[in-house]
């Protein structure tokens, strides 16, 4: 059988072209094609022609129209590459224009930028320096020339950075404890006017808050500092929330808890650094800009979000070698902290927290701060359901009334006014000793017990410099219904307590209660600047999901109110 020759059906081009082909019969045959217009290249399949007359074999080239099969796109033609070269021409054009009003924008609002000509502690974000030994970012001066040497100064830690690491509480915030030469680091007003510049910016803001202290690490006027700008609302520890809570109600109060304050919140996500649950959720979501309460855990998320992304992209997994440091510490980030996360060349910022004085962090010794700090799930403390059977026998049918309560040396509450039944549950640190003792008794008991039985203050030294419990604040909670909590007493940067006018234990009934006024007095003493909030019940425990509510939505609120996810 003859072999199966190739024909090219049509051939274009803008020039002429020529093809050279050696015949059987040793003679040189040219074929001159001339288009007008870019047509199609057609290849196929022909049986060569056969003459009798002729021992030997002819190919024949044919050019005809194009056919249906083995169809393909023409090489683009002078007009295609000049349309395309201008369409390329106009794209560079655009991405430079917003990249110089970009950077208008930022000269402008002066907006804080992570320095490139200054190194800084990869740790806390402090510019490296080999002056002040009692400053933030000294370096001992034969390690900076030694890492600058090599071009190594973004691997350097330095000095307090270090003792961080190794567990000494060195706070960094103005007013509050220091080095022992005294030097301070950052104040409130400083770190306010730093991020101030964000209202005026179009930014993504993913704000921080701790759900352990939810109110005391809610910024207070956030909306002044994030003007109308979107937020991505992370509650953080939530692996600390006492053992069978439901996540969907604590989800739902946050929600409502933060539709009252009026943000352009976005979504809420419920997460942990130290179980990762939450984060792979937020991670498409999370932009450069991160803002949050001091000590609410901002770089323990930052490692956790490192730690997600690692999985997926080699150069976050480098950037693990040297991430942020973290600690009990208030104020552990004193700077913008630059880190390279990402292949394609974003990058990941960690930047210092807004520190609120009015948190128990900001009152207490550095080196009590552990106390504040809890390591495992919170287990509600109640009262009068947690006492002994003999101080149950002298609290008797008068309930909790003519009782006072402390909660280490920080907190005192005076029961007023409340039903026999009436329980106090705690819900905070482990390390924070609660004692009962009568109202009457309760300020000699105080004097005599703060810094021995009643810590923090720990220690006679701390003791004698401790100011004492100087703010009171009476609280007149009314109820409707007895058989849920009233609602909690939070107290800043340290927990909460949940009052309960009827405890779930008392087996009181329905209509013993009805004649009651529905009112519950309390006076709680607190230091000075530390805040006293009261809010509606989180629901926490497997009791929290039995009488929480979810409030009726119109179509319009549920279509704009903010999901939660976890």
């Amino acid at each position: 059988m003859a072999p199966k020759a190739l024909s090219l059906s049509s051939l274009s081009t803008l020039y002429p072209l020529s093809l050279t082909h050696q015949l059987t019969n040793s003679s040189r045959t040219f074929l001159r094609l001339h288009s007008s217009k870019p047509t199609l290249i057609i290849c196929k399949s022909v049986r060569p022609h056969t003459d009798k007359q002729s021992p030997n074999l002819e190919t024949r080239i044919s050019v005809s129209a194009p056919e249906p099969d083995g169809t393909g796109a023409a090489a683009p033609t002078r007009g295609d590459i000049f349309l395309e070269r201008q369409k390329l021409l106009a794209d560079s054009a655009r991405v430079l224009g917003a990249t110089k009003k970009k950077k208008k924008r930022e000269e402008v609002s002066g907006s804080v930028k992570v320095s490139r000509v200054v190194p800084s502690c990869y740790g806390c974000g402090a510019p490296l320096q080999i002056v002040e030994s009692d400053a933030p970012g000294y370096v001992d001066p034969d390690i900076y020339e030694l890492k600058k040497k090599h071009r190594q100064l973004r691997t350097v830690l330095c000095g307090r950075c270090r003792l961080l690491s190794h567990g000494h509480m060195i706070t960094a915030v103005g007013g509050h404890g220091g080095y022992s030469g005294g030097k301070q680091f950052v104040s409130a007003e400083e770190l306010r006017e730093k991020l101030s510049h964000l209202r005026h910016e179009k930014a993504l803001i993913v704000k921080l808050v701790d759900i352990v202290d939810f109110n005391g690490s809610f910024l207070a006027r956030v909306r002044d500092l994030a003007g109308a700008n979107p937020i991505i609302l992370v509650v953080t520890k939530v692996d600390l929330l006492p053992k069978g809570t439901d996540l969907n109600c604590v989800g739902d109060w946050v929600v409502e808890t933060t539709v009252k304050k009026k943000l352009n919140v976005l979504s809420v996500h419920l997460t942990s650094s130290k179980s990762l649950v939450g984060i792979a959720g937020i991670v498409s979501e999370i932009q450069r800009e991160k803002k949050g309460s001091a000590n609410v855990g901002k770089s323990a998320f930052i490692n956790a979000l490192l730690k997600m992304l690692s999985y997926k992209d080699p150069v976050a997994a480098a950037a693990r070698k040297y991430k942020p440091i973290q600690s009990a510490v208030p104020g552990t980030t004193l700077g913008p902290i630059q880190i390279d996360a990402f292949l394609g060349g974003g990058k990941l910022y960690d930047t210092p927290g807004v520190h609120l004085h009015h948190r128990q962090a900001a009152v207490v010794h550095s080196e009590d701060l552990p106390a504040l700090a809890p390591q495992s799930r919170l287990r509600g403390r109640s009262f009068p359901a947690g006492l002994d059977e003999m101080t149950s026998r002298k609290i008797g049918s008068n309930g909790l009334n003519g009782f006072s309560i402390f909660w280490g040396g920080l907190v005192r509450i005076d029961v007023l006014k409340v039903l026999p039944h009436t329980c106090l549950t705690f819900f905070g640190p482990k390390a924070l000793p609660i004692h009962l003792v009568t109202t009457d008794n309760a300020d000699e008991f105080y004097q005599r017990e703060v810094g021995i039985l009643l810590t923090p203050p720990i220690g006679k030294e701390r003791r004698d410099d401790w100011m004492g419990l100087e703010t009171q604040r009476q609280l007149q909670l009314k109820f409707e219904d007895a058989r849920r909590p009233a609602c909690d007493v939070a107290i800043s940067g340290l927990g909460w307590i949940a009052v309960e006018p009827v405890g779930r234990s008392s087996g009181v009934s329905d209509s013993s209660l009805e004649e009651t006024e529905k009112e519950l007095l309390l006076n709680v003493h607190v230091p000075k600047p530390v805040e006293i909030f009261v809010r509606p019940p989180m629901p926490v425990g497997k009791a929290g999901e039995e009488w929480y509510q979810y409030r009726d939505l119109t179509e319009k609120e549920a279509e704009i109110r903010p999901k939660w996810y976890f």
